[in-house]
C-alpha cells in the first residue's frame, strides 16, 4: 500500500489505514468506545489540518500514535470526562475480525484484556504500543515523549502487576470449575 508523505494527498488511505490503530490507542487509554471514537476523529482531524510532508511512512505512524496517546491523555484529564466517569464495565476492544471468530474468544485472552485494562493508564499505554503494535522501547520513548529508561521500567511494572492479576484470575477460574 503506497501512501504519498504529504497530508492532504492521501487523507482517504491514510484514515482507512490508521484508523483501528488510533482508535485501540485511545481506548486502551479511555475504556470506552464512544469516547475512542470521538478521539480518533480528533487525531483525523489534527492530521488533516496539520498538512505536513512527513520524511517516511514509520515517521506518519509515529505522528498518528504520538497524538493518538496525546488527545486520549488529553480527553481523560478532561473537566468532562472527570465530571461523567463511564460506570458501565469494560468493553472489548474491537479487532478487524469477523463476528463470529471475535465470539470464539479465549477466555485466557479475555483474562488478559482485563488484567490490562485494570493497569493504570500510563501503564496500559506502553502495554499496548509494545505488544500490541511491536514498538520498541524507543519508539514508544519517541511518541509518548519519555525517556527509554521510564518505558522500560513501566513496562516491568506493568508485567508485574499483569503477573500478579492473571495469577488471580487462575486461582479464581479453578476455584469456579469445582
Amino acid at each position: 500500500m503506497e501512501f504519498s508523505l504529504k497530508t492532504s494527498e492521501s487523507f482517504d488511505e491514510v484514515m482507512r489505514h490508521y484508523t483501528p490503530t488510533v482508535y485501540r490507542i485511545a481506548f486502551t487509554r479511555l475504556g470506552n468506545a464512544a469516547d475512542a471514537e470521538d478521539v480518533s476523529q480528533d487525531v483525523f482531524v489534527r492530521y488533516f489540518k496539520a498538512d505536513l510532508t512527513f520524511e517516511s511512512e514509520e515517521h506518519r505512524k509515529a505522528w498518528l500514535l504520538h497524538c493518538a496517546v496525546n488527545c486520549a491523555n488529553s480527553f481523560a484529564s478532561s473537566a468532562w470526562k472527570r465530571h461523567n466517569r463511564d460506570l458501565e464495565g469494560l468493553e472489548q476492544i474491537p479487532d478487524e475480525r469477523s463476528v463470529e471468530e471475535s465470539a470464539e474468544r479465549s477466555e485466557a485472552r479475555e483474562s488478559v484484556l482485563k488484567a490490562v485494562m485494570q493497569l493504570p493508564p500510563k501503564y496500559r499505554t506502553v502495554v499496548y504500543l509494545f505488544y500490541f503494535e511491536d514498538l520498541s522501547t524507543m519508539q514508544i520513548s519517541n511518541v509518548i515523549k519519555v525517556r527509554e529508561s521510564t518505558v522500560r521500567s513501566q513496562l516491568s511494572r506493568a508485567r508485574e502487576q499483569l503477573k500478579k492479576m492473571l495469577k488471580k484470575y487462575r486461582e479464581e477460574a479453578e476455584f469456579d470449575e469445582f
